[in-house]
């Protein structure tokens, strides 16, 4: 499969302070057969944002690793299933396309619970360059509380696996742990459309914010080039 690649200039890290991040980036001058380029590069450890494909490509550090989950392995926590119990009255549906009605929920998780972030303050714009693709299908997985839209999970579909790219919702449910629900709800989801598994973008152990991808076991992490499974339970 001929693929070019290019490396960007260094940048502040926007999970670890004190380090530089620079990324191996996808050259393309046509969207024809991205989707399958996108289907074996998910698998090498790379992510996308909006149309663009990367990897992390950091000198001196190797911080971030792709974790993935197989779906089938997958055995939830006594936590996890608590969390599935606690929000055993929001209703679960899925849409194969993006709503107005995201936007706005968007738009209140990132200024109110990220606002000392790259990604602040959030924008229609910056919405659209980040969540849409026009050359990968995605499912849009809701909650509902009470008939009312408060959270959504952001799922790309490629042929073997489920790639979760981002879970946004109203802040007042924070005490509900949606994120955690969310990936739940993917991971169902994947078992139902007999993906193999579901990606959930790059564990950074240092990263306070993203340790909770860590907890779902079995899951498998790309170190060195290769996937190696890790199968220590959470509790």
């Amino acid at each position: 499969m001929n693929m070019k690649f290019g490396i960007t200039q260094q940048f502040q890290c926007s999970y670890l302070e004190k380090e530089q991040e620079q990324l191996l980036v996808l050259v393309t001058d046509s969207d024809d057969q991205l989707d399958h380029q996108y289907n074996y590069l998910l698998g090498h450890g790379f992510r996308r944002s909006g149309e663009q494909i990367y990897r992390p490509h950091c000198n001196q550090c190797n911080a971030c690793q792709s974790i993935r989950i197989p779906v089938d392995a997958f055995l939830a926590s006594k936590s996890q299933r608590r969390i599935i119990n606690k929000n055993a009255d929001i209703q679960v549906l899925t849409s194969s396309n993006s709503k107005a009605e995201y936007y706005p929920i968007y738009a209140e998780y990132i200024n109110q619970r990220h606002n000392d972030g790259s990604m602040y303050p959030a924008s229609k714009n910056q919405y659209t360059g980040f969540i849409e693709c026009d050359w990968l299908d995605t499912l849009f997985i809701e909650f509902y509380m009470d008939d009312k839209l408060i959270g959504v999970a952001v799922t790309d579909v490629l042929s073997d696996a489920y790639s979760a790219l981002y879970t946004f919702f109203k802040p007042e449910f924070a005490n509900r742990s949606l994120g955690t629900f969310s990936i739940l709800q993917q991971i169902e989801q994947a078992k139902l459309n007999n993906k193999s598994f579901l990606y959930l973008g790059y564990q950074i152990d240092a990263c306070q914010k993203m340790r909770y991808k860590a907890n779902f076991h079995p899951h498998q992490r790309f170190i060195n080039n290769k996937w190696q499974l890790i199968t220590k339970k959470s509790t």
